[in-house]
């Protein structure tokens, strides 16, 4: 389906769909449902602006990974989404491992180079974000502390009680996090290992995985560990205290994905946001909301307020490993971690 016909805001009638999950003969209209993983302003921006371009109503719920996961399972049988709109892929590989999603190729996906890509099409990548320390210098300097530049830095004893990260079994962000431990530090019990030791200075594990950086920016911790982009967000709303670091060991990475529900009710308008995501100009509406993701659409803009992928150091981080991973390693760390008494 071109972009052409998806901007006309008139219902749309295409061809029959084959083996290769193409655009079916339904008809473009009706409304569709996302479950949306991103910030709230960022997915009202993004439906908004797809229902004004194409006539579709599009709806959405703000949900963690984990939730969104959780919340597919429960409706297999009768999907109350359409598609999945953001938030770290894991989560998506998840998802897909666990038959409720789609394999779809949009033809947009061509321009979306193919390391942001599922290579059997069940993703596609629509940002990308890297994970860092959200630190509120107020608090630091209060407590005798340089900004953190290494994981080993957030286990200083003066940060007892000063750590804030979400849990990562809801959260898509945290597991980055517990991954990104796994993957530096070589294998499940190594990441876990470390992870029993911050958890004597984590204060607590939220749901969300972007409330690190409100707490944080609220002088509750010292440093709240989430992707550097929301971080920056919450300066720019007035959390002035806040400031940006990475560690030099390496660090994690997000790639923001959107995904087509399995059993979708109207998979045609599905797959046309899904199509419509993936141009820059959906994607340049992030910016306008505070969203400063790196964009996958290499003819989308590049803003000042984006990190710098090629200034970060980063870990080799394995997306399908991670994925399959993921229900055990976080159910461990429930068991093991979070459900245990600091010292």
């Amino acid at each position: 389906m071109s972009l052409a016909l998806l901007m006309s805001g008139c219902a749309v009638t295409s061809t029959d769909s084959g083996d290769d999950g193409s655009t079916g003969s339904d008809e473009l209209g009706g409304s569709i449902t996302i479950a949306c993983g991103a910030m709230e302003d960022w997915c009202q921006a993004m439906t908004t602006a797809f229902t004004a371009e194409t006539g579709v109503q599009a709806n959405f719920v703000r949900l963690s990974s984990g939730e969104t996961v959780a919340r597919l399972d429960a409706a297999r049988d009768n999907p109350e989404f359409d598609v999945w709109h953001g938030g770290p892929v894991d989560g998506f590989g998840a998802a897909r491992d666990a038959g409720l999603l789609e394999a779809y190729d949009s033809p947009n996906a061509a321009a979306i180079p193919d390391k942001y890509k599922d290579a059997d099409h069940y993703w596609t990548g629509v940002y990308v974000g890297a994970l860092g320390f959200c630190s509120n210098t107020k608090v630091l300097d209060e407590l005798g502390v340089d900004v953190p530049e290494s994981w080993e830095d957030l286990l200083d004893p003066k940060l007892k009680g000063q750590i804030s990260t979400a849990h990562p079994s809801p959260s898509g962000t945290a597991f980055t996090t517990l991954w990104t431990q796994v993957t530096r530090l070589g294998g499940e019990e190594e990441g876990l290992e470390y992870m029993k030791k911050m958890h004597n200075n984590v204060l607590q594990y939220s749901k969300s995985g972007t409330a690190p950086g409100q707490i944080a920016g609220r002088g509750e911790v010292a440093v709240g560990l989430v992707f550097s982009h929301d971080c920056v967000k919450y300066q720019e709303e007035g959390l002035t205290d806040l400031t940006v670091s990475f560690p030099k060991e390496g660090t994690g990475y997000e790639i923001g994905g959107v995904a087509l529900v399995k059993g979708s009710k109207n998979k045609t308008a599905a797959q046309a946001y899904i199509d419509w995501t993936l141009t820059a100009e959906a994607q340049n509406i992030g910016p306008t909301v505070g969203s400063y993701q790196v964009l996958t659409n290499p003819d989308a803009a590049v803003d000042d307020r984006m990190v710098k992928l090629e200034d970060v150091e980063f870990v080799d981080y394995d997306f399908v490993a991670a994925a399959a991973a993921k229900p055990g390693l976080t159910a461990r760390f429930d068991a093991e971690i979070a459900a245990q008494p600091k010292e």
